[in-house]
């Protein structure tokens, strides 16, 4: 199966009409990702100037109190682990995976079982125009030690609280939907 079908499958099983959807935005965000792909047969890569479908996590702590946040480089926003899907990921849920760990530094994370926790469509400076988030939400081994990868400024654990405090709505949306699944 290739990372599209992968991707097409996962969002047709994605359940978007959760209690944190009570506007209706996760299930038209779900249409426009599988309308996007139908549109687009590189609709996964980076190349897609229409956009592209991205795959990120949220790092939770073990003690389940504290997410692990990025001070992107390019962006100079703090956000979770994520980014493009490459060729040899298998899934999206192995794209985020991938992700987190080399954003984080940290090996052994575990996605959360249930597949994607939210979807998010953001702008990005171009070329990438537009990301079609898949975000997942990964729980963090025992004695884990984050360690700073070349597309951060800073990694830093942050207590669910002081999460609004830094980072924008949409980071604020991925916890309390990962909360509802703790």
């Amino acid at each position: 199966m290739s990372l599209r079908e992968d991707a097409v499958l996962v969002l047709k099983g994605y359940a978007a009409e959760g209690p944190e959807d009570t506007h209706g935005e996760q299930a038209e965000l779900r249409q426009a990702y599988l309308d996007h792909l139908a549109r687009h047969d590189d609709g996964m890569w980076k190349a897609c100037g229409a956009g592209h479908v991205t795959a990120s996590a949220l790092v939770i702590d073990p003690e389940r109190g504290k997410v692990l946040l990025t001070l992107h480089r390019k962006l100079r926003m703090w956000l979770q682990m994520g980014g493009h899907c490459e060729e040899q990921d298998a899934s999206l849920a192995a794209a985020a995976l991938r992700e987190a760990t080399e954003e984080s530094g940290i090996t052994g994370l575990t996605l959360l079982p249930g597949g994607p926790v939210r979807l998010d469509r953001h702008p990005i400076p171009s070329p990438c125009n537009w990301h079609l988030d898949v975000q997942y939400a990964a729980l963090a081994p025992a004695g884990a030690a984050e360690r700073i990868s070349e597309e951060s400024l800073e990694l830093r654990w942050f207590g669910y609280e002081e999460v609004p405090d830094v980072a924008d709505a949409s980071v604020v949306r991925l916890l309390e939907a990962t909360r509802s699944r703790l």
